[in-house]
Formats: structure tokens, C-alpha cells, sequence
């Protein structure tokens, strides 16, 4: 049967790799629930990218209170991979190479972690996420060649500065789950292609648990 899977898609590569499979062995409908590609803030900025001209970095910063249902993984595959997911969407490209610092305070795995990721032609993705900050903040920066956005996930806004001025784009606020949970009616109603299929979930779940190696190491983790 068709099928939505909660991010991330599975807990190992070869274990992605099996559900990806099976799902294009059977010719279903795999959608992974990366949510914030169904926020109409991160849609609304896509339309408007090519207003930055070439973008050449992104910055997130995804923290928060801890929640104590998680206990089986830490922060970077939690929340981080989130803005993986994200930035690859923005760059429309892989990552390639993965720095990281990370480390624990009170949880099991780690509960704070800034996220180097590289990218082609020297563009790069910064990451700040930690369980510590007791209020949540959910933010990109997205710079390029003629400008500068600001997106905001939870109050769903997008503002752009260029050499043209201040720009703050109209939207129409929805709850991404709903947008999400649509979308994959719509891909199985009219055989369409989901936005974030098994594919895109194993590249975010490479790059997280290309994270955790890094600031385990200590090391560079190329892809």
C-alpha cells in the first residue's frame, strides 16, 4: 500500500535502502514526513529564491525545550535533520561533506549540536540546534549575490532585502501536516511524484548520521 513515514525514514541506511526498494519494487507511493517542505513559509520563499540571485549560504537555527518522549536518538537526527532536508530543497543539490560539533548535557545522545554542511562550489548550510533553550525558535537566513531572506517556520513569514528594499511576502497561513497529508492524497489520487520520496528521506538520514560520525570523530565526513 501507499505509504507516509515519518521523518527519518529509517533508523540505518541499509534499512532505507530496503523500504525504498520494496516501495519501487511495488510501484507505491513512498512519502517521507519532512514537514517543514510543507510549510507555506519554506514554499512561499521557493517561488521567490531567484530574487537572492545566487545563493551562496544558508543558517538555521532549530532550538528549544527538551521533550521527554524522545529517548532513542539526539538532537541531529531528531531536529537537525529537518534543516538538511531544507537546505538541500533551497540548493536543489546534495551535500557533500558534513562537520560537526556535538555534545550532551542531560540526555542519553546528544541534546546540542552546530552543523557544518558543504556543498558545491564552496556554498555551505549552518545548523544550530539544541534541547536547552527554554523557548522554541525555528529561523533560516538564506544569503546570496543580490540579497538577503529571513524565514521564520513558526509565524510562517518571509522577508527579503535587495537593492530593491524591504520585501515581506504575502502568504496564506496553513498547518504544514495538513499540507503534507494532501499532498500525499493528491500523489496517489493523480499518480503524482511526492515531494520528499524515499530518495530525498535517505540523503537527510545519510547527512544526520554523517553528523553524529563527525562530532564523534572529530572529523570531516565527506559523502
Amino acid at each position: 500500500m501507499h505509504v507516509l513515514l515519518e521523518k527519518p525514514i529509517a533508523d540505518t541506511l541499509d534499512n532505507a535502502d530496503g523500504i525504498i526498494k520494496k516501495a519501487e519494487g511495488k510501484k507505491v507511493k513512498l512519502l517521507i514526513g519532512h514537514i517543514e517542505r510543507f510549510n507555506p513559509a519554506v514554499q512561499a520563499f521557493k517561488k521567490k529564491q531567484d530574487k537572492l540571485g545566487k545563493i551562496v549560504s544558508i543558517s538555521a537555527r532549530r532550538v528549544g525545550p527538551y521533550n521527554p518522549r524522545i529517548r532513542d536518538v539526539g538532537i541531529i537526527t531528531d531536529l537537525g535533520v529537518h534543516d538538511i532536508d531544507v537546505m538541500s530543497y533551497i540548493y536543489d543539490e546534495q551535500v557533500l561533506s558534513v562537520h560537526a560539533y556535538a555534545g550532551s548535557i542531560t540526555h542519553k545522545f546528544e541534546d546540542y549540536a552546530s552543523i557544518l554542511l558543504g556543498f558545491s562550489n564552496g556554498n555551505a548550510g549552518t545548523i544550530q540546534t539544541n534541547w536547552l533553550t527554554p523557548h522554541k525558535v525555528r529561523k533560516l537566513t538564506i544569503t546570496g549575490t543580490e540579497g538577503i531572506a529571513y524565514v521564520d517556520y513558526i509565524k510562517q513569514k518571509v522577508k527579503f532585502f535587495t537593492d530593491q528594499g524591504f520585501q515581506l511576502i504575502r502568504l496564506e497561513k496553513r498547518e504544514p501536516l495538513r499540507n503534507e497529508i494532501e499532498h500525499f492524497i493528491d500523489c496517489i489520487n493523480n499518480d503524482k511524484k511526492p515531494m520528499v520520496g524515499g530518495r530525498e528521506g535517505r540523503h537527510a538520514l545519510q547527512v544526520a548520521l554523517a553528523a553524529v560520525e563527525s562530532y564523534k570523530t572529530k572529523k570531516l565526513v565527506p559523502l
